[in-house]
């Protein structure tokens, strides 16, 4: 049997799979979480792919959120090409902050679309309902997120009856449940669809709340390799990445290392006179608290943002 010809989408090619693939993305895993569980060996299936397979270390694209990396890696493509440059931004078009959730701002095709299209069985289960819509975007197939589980219908998602298919019950956002359910559905789904390629994408919860090594994260790093494990039984090609890494947002004294820009320019310009955005907002604020190093900050016409920026101290 001749092998299909590689799909391109946004100027790249794409071969066939041999065999089903797995994409995993693993939100805010820093690569010491990794390390750190495999020499706690709670991560088996892990230290034999670190040792086996392929394991590079990589930039993720700014800035460094969930909207723009999930994006960047299924469309091959940066922000400034596929259009998705926070998970919130300033719509100039409207003179509104929106959330940067809708399907019409993406500007690309997904390599999830094109190879649906061409004939490929493909399944998408991400974490957050959030990223659904973008991850979806004109894909034939399965697609539906573990926060919504219990609402998935085949007209919307391309499946239904979820929690009865995945056989646990529907988990708090706010919980390392929420990622497992993610795992556990795209095994399931392997079991039962045996998709050609599946996209997962799990939520760093537990990452904001537990940094590399600690018991949280290590039961978190354990529990993930069970499922890639029962990938590999399954026949699957794994590849394994993140959106973006993660640091410490406080001081050694417990509070927040941040500074309020949006008072000072009120301060320095006027009230109001300049706009400041944080992208990573999103409505998750137990997660991260909007605390994301990165900030947009929209001056007046003819002002001078050189000396602007002159006067912010911490800012690189």
């Amino acid at each position: 049997m001749a092998a299909k010809p590689p799909i391109a989408v946004n100027g790249r090619s794409y071969r066939w799979m041999d065999k089903p693939l797995v994409v995993v993305c693993v939100d805010g895993c820093e690569f010491d979480y990794i390390d750190k569980a495999v020499q706690a060996g709670v991560a088996p299936f892990l230290a034999g792919m670190m040792g086996n397979g392929a394991a590079f270390r990589a930039d993720c694209v700014v800035p460094s959120f969930t909207n723009p990396n999930n994006l960047s890696i299924v469309t091959g493509v940066p922000p400034s090409v596929h259009g998705i440059c926070g998970n919130f931004f300033f719509d100039r078009d409207v003179n509104a902050e929106v959330m940067m959730n809708d399907p019409k701002y993406l500007r690309t095709e997904t390599v999830l679309a094109a190879f649906a299209r061409a004939g490929a069985k493909v399944a998408v289960v991400t974490a957050k309902d959030k990223l659904r819509g973008l991850l979806g975007k004109d894909m034939a197939g399965i697609c539906f997120s573990a926060e919504s589980a219990d609402q998935c219908t085949v007209a919307r998602n391309g499946i239904e009856n979820v929690l009865e298919l995945v056989g646990k019950p529907l988990p708090s956002v706010y919980s390392a449940d929420l990622s497992e359910f993610v795992f556990a559905a795209g095994v399931r789904l392997m079991e039962t669809r045996q998709p050609d390629l599946m996209y997962l994408s799990t939520t760093d919860y537990v990452q904001h709340k537990a940094g590399p090594g600690a018991p949280a994260a290590n039961d978190f790093y354990a529990m993930m390799d069970r499922y890639l494990a029962r990938f590999d039984e399954l026949g699957a090609t794994i590849a394994l990445t993140a959106d973006h890494g993660m640091n410490d947002k406080f001081g050694a004294d417990g509070q927040p290392n941040a500074i309020y820009l949006q008072d000072l320019f009120d301060d320095w310009l006027g009230k109001g006179v300049a706009r400041v955005i944080l992208p990573i907002t999103d409505p998750y604020v137990v997660h991260h608290g909007a605390l994301g190093s990165f900030a947009t900050v929209y001056l007046p016409a003819g002002a001078d943002i050189k000396a602007q920026l002159a006067r912010l101290t911490g800012v690189s």
